[in-house]
């Protein structure tokens, strides 16, 4: 006869009322760890002089975007390849990557150029490779019943952290308070420190004892050869479900970061078409507000899920996203006032994310557990590299031609929706 008990320490005092809400916690872990991301793009102009850089700001900005992006793609294909985001407990990923950043981040303070900047940038973004994605497997471990909506919460985080730039940006060219460059990149450092403490506050996931030998395990996970290892995020696409859930994410990325990337010069496009004077602060604020309004769409979009499930939140995402491209293209030809074309942006930009933490959730569910992680840091890869070529392409056809163009971000949500055509099934 065997007996089975707990190896989880027992938590009290105030780490154990932190437990009570574990989904707050990792959604507020997320913003401040995603905060990272694109804080030095709202301090660009006053980094570059601090340089002496007398080149191309725009071309500079590209540069330091694109190297945090591609660090984030070569570390979630690391962690989905070698399969380390199932080797190793999220909890402690999350927290060495939150450390890892904000040392990166904290490092351009001291940096002499824009080339060793890129090279930090890089750095960061492989430490937010085990931000994003491991807090999407934080999310499903903790609450696995009601995926979609946890979901929402941690991707509406990652929105509300996307759009955080333009507000400094706004603070900074407004009337009143000025925020040196150094203190918005030290604050960024100091609230992912931040996230990796809120993330230590959480209880480790339950283990048990067993009597079942240790070896009977390692031969259900299979061998663990380095090909195997290697392979492991690979293994995801021969569930129906994972692939259907990951087509449609595909379809999705392709056309909203490009929106995101847009949304200053569509709204300087939409101020100069109609007549309206827009101050530097006054376009930062209205960047903003058309992307941090996707923050309480994913939420609701992840309320929604609850009742109606998270692939018909997907859809409905993907089918608005068809509907205001159509409709706001449609208002900038017959020559809209800028308010209506404010609203329908804004609009558009929450339809195009409501559906983001669904593809998550959709994926995770069609996989087993055990592949969850490297699952969803391979499609997260794939899914920014298809942004990025999305953004190279498009940008500068639509910066150049106007914005009869975006209906070339169509194909995304159409084929996503093609690819949800039938109804995704669990693993």
């Amino acid at each position: 006869m065997s007996s089975t008990k707990s190896l989880t320490p027992p938590i009290s005092g105030w780490r154990q009322w932190a437990n009570r809400y574990p989904v707050a916690l990792i959604a507020l872990a997320q913003l401040f760890g995603t905060s990272l991301w694109f804080t030095p793009n709202a301090v660009l102009t006053p980094m570059l002089a601090s340089w002496g850089f007398a080149g191309d700001s725009a071309a500079a900005l590209g540069q330091l975007t694109s190297s945090v992006q591609g660090g984030f793609i070569v570390g979630t294909l690391v962690l989905g390849l070698a399969g380390l985001a199932d080797r190793f407990a999220a909890r402690h990923l999350f927290m060495a990557s939150c450390v890892l950043g904000a040392l990166t981040n904290l490092a351009l303070l001291i940096a002499p150029g824009l080339l060793s900047a890129s090279g930090l940038r890089v750095l960061t973004g492989l430490a937010l490779a085990g931000i994003y994605p491991i807090g999407l497997k934080l999310m499903v471990q903790t609450a696995p019943d009601r995926a979609g909506a946890a979901l929402a919460w941690l991707v509406g985080m990652l929105v509300l952290g996307t759009g955080l730039p333009h507000a400094l940006a706004a603070l900074q060219q407004g009337e009143g308070m000025q925020l040196p460059w150094g203190a918005a990149i030290s604050t960024a450092s100091l609230l992912a420190i931040v996230g990796a403490g809120l993330v230590a506050l959480l209880a480790p996931p339950v283990a048990k004892a067993t009597s079942a030998p240790r070896q009977a395990t390692a031969a259900k996970d299979g061998p663990n050869t380095f090909l195997a290892r290697a392979t492991r995020g690979l293994a995801a696409w021969q569930y129906p479900g994972f692939v259907r859930g990951a087509l449609g994410y595909f379809g999705h990325m392709w056309e909203l970061y490009t929106l995101w990337a847009l949304t200053p010069l569509l709204l300087t496009q939409m101020a100069s078409a109609t007549g309206v004077t827009l101050s530097p602060a006054s376009l930062a604020w209205h960047s903003f507000l058309v992307i941090a309004i996707g923050a309480p769409g994913c939420v609701i979009g992840g309320w929604l899920s609850r009742s109606r499930g998270s692939l018909w939140v997907a859809r409905l995402g993907l089918a608005g996203s068809v509907t205001l491209t159509l409709v706001f293209v449609a208002a900038t030809q017959l020559e809209a006032g800028y308010g209506v074309l404010l609203a329908l942006l804004a609009l558009w930009s929450l339809l195009a994310v409501i559906d983001s933490p669904q593809f998550s959730a959709l994926a995770a569910g069609g996989t087993p557990v055990e592949l969850q992680a490297s699952a969803l840091a391979m499609m997260n890869a794939f899914g920014f590299s298809l942004s990025l070529v999305s953004i190279a392409l498009l940008t500068p056809l639509i910066a150049g031609h106007g914005s009869l163009l975006l209906l070339a971000l169509l194909p995304g949500p159409l084929l996503g929706l093609l690819a949800l055509s039938r109804r995704v099934d669990g693993a």
